[in-house]
Order: C-alpha cells, then structure tokens, then sequence
C-alpha cells in the first residue's frame, strides 16, 4: 500500500546482497516508486548484470560501482551496506543534491558526526533498523521504562544470523539508548557489554546486553524487565527481511518534498 501519488526515483547500495535484492524487489513492487540506480563494490560479480537478475526480473538498471552513474537519475538512495561504503556513498549524494535512506549499522562517532554535517545539506533519514514494528517497539520501551524506573533490572538479549559483522546489533544500542534516555540516564555510563568470571552482584542502575550469533536467525530482539516475584519482556522477532524494505519505502516517501536535515523513522511513523 502506499502513500503518496508522486513517484520516487530510487537507487539502491548494496544490490548484490541480502537485503540489497528485498529492496529492489520491494521497489520494483511500489506504484510510486521507480528503480533508476543499483550500486555494488568494484569486485561484486553482479556489475554489468540487470539489478534484476537474482530475482529473476528485467528491471533495465544495470549494477554499477560507479556512484555517478547509479546516482545519475535518482533522487533518494537507499543504503544497508558497511559504513565505509556508506561514507562513499554519503559524499556522493551530498555532491549531487541526492537524499538518502541509511539503514547501515557500526558506525563510529566520528562517522556519526560526518553523516550530522551532511545533513545541513541533504534530508537523511538514518535508523539502526527501518522495520516499522521494531520502532513502534523501540516506543513501547520508552514507555514500560518511564513506568518501571524502581525496582526492576533491565537486559537486552539479541540474536542474529552467523554472517553479521557488528555486536551488539544497532538494534539493540538503539533499544539500550531509548532505555536510558527514559531513565534519565546515560547508556556510555550504564551499559555491560561483557560479564565473565567472578562479577560481582549486579548493579541496577546498569542497562545489560547479550548477544547470540548463529545460523540464518534474521534479528530477534528482546528486553526484559526482571523485577521481584514478576518479568516484563518486550520482544520483536523478525521472520525476514521485508519489514526493513517496506519501511524503507516508508522514509523514501516521508523525504519527498523534505528540506535538509537528520530524521530518523519516530518522524516517519510520527511517534514523537
């Protein structure tokens, strides 16, 4: 379903991949959106072929690694790739006037920082995870923390498949940040990363995670609020992939018409 009558000229980053092909079907799928773009790294096996292919659809676009050419007719790109492509891919469309979707995770500060500046120029909309559940999840965490600030200790257990590169997810930082911001807190100060060996009893000022890797498990994340004699778990468990496209189609239509600036997917699903 979608929202908008005006027609959306997407490229896509990553085209090659997982999550690359769901956007592209997803895109080729929309009314309102076109696919003009599809870019890949110099030794992707995929360049020259149709963007298409893998999924057994014509769409006309070739992948390309030339960012000049795969921006060339498109006004928005969509990006889950690592965040030195994105980097690339951020002054690129910063040079050209381009929009951008990131849905990339791990970046540093530093990288953070260069995204924020790039933004007084281009609209961006920037979340660890663009599924349209797992924000309206990251809401309902704001509010049990608000409600359960006494008396109750707080962990984020995650779990994803074998190939993911980053830990803890961006889902999860982002779920520890909403946390904390609740609680009045500061998640550098609060969070555990890490327990081994003789820790000590637990301090409940601390926000906890732990992370599971194996197999093709797509993203399960869940929080839990372990208090006396009763626990509160707040989970949101993903099947595949297509709720990060169909959200991603969400922030491609929400920046249409947008002035320059840093969004993330609370101002496209207006949960402010």
């Amino acid at each position: 379903m979608t929202t908008s009558s005006v027609t959306q000229r997407v490229a896509v980053a990553g085209a090659s991949g997982r999550m690359g092909q769901m956007l592209i079907e997803a895109v080729r799928a929309a009314d309102d959106c076109r696919l003009t773009g599809a870019l890949d790294r110099p030794d992707s096996p995929a360049l020259g072929q149709d963007a298409g292919q893998p999924i057994g659809q014509q769409t006309g676009v070739s992948v390309t690694a030339d960012l000049a050419a795969g921006l060339q007719n498109a006004q928005v790109l969509i990006d889950f790739t690592r965040p030195e492509a994105t980097m690339a891919h951020l002054a690129a469309c910063r040079e050209r006037g381009v929009a951008l979707v990131i849905g990339t995770t791990g970046f540093s500060e530093a990288q953070k920082a260069e995204i924020a500046a790039a933004a007084r120029q281009i609209p961006i909309v920037m979340a660890p995870n663009m599924s349209v559940g797992v924000n309206v999840t990251f809401k309902l965490l704001e509010m049990a923390a608000r409600a359960l600030s006494t008396g109750y200790d707080i962990e984020v257990i995650e779990a994803h498949h074998r190939h993911k590169v980053d830990a803890p997810s961006g889902t999860a930082l982002k779920m520890g940040e909403v946390l904390a911001e609740a609680l009045g807190r500061d998640l550098k100060d609060c969070a555990v990363y890490e327990r081994h060996g003789h820790t000590g009893e637990r301090d409940p000022s601390t926000i906890g995670f732990a992370t599971i890797r194996g197999g093709d498990i797509v993203g399960d994340h869940t929080v839990l609020f372990a208090g006396t004699g009763e626990r509160i778990e707040i989970s949101h468990k993903a099947g595949s992939r297509a709720g990060y496209a169909q959200g991603s189609l969400r922030a491609v239509r929400f920046l249409a018409g947008k002035p320059s600036g840093l969004y993330d997917m609370f101002d496209v699903l207006n949960l402010r």
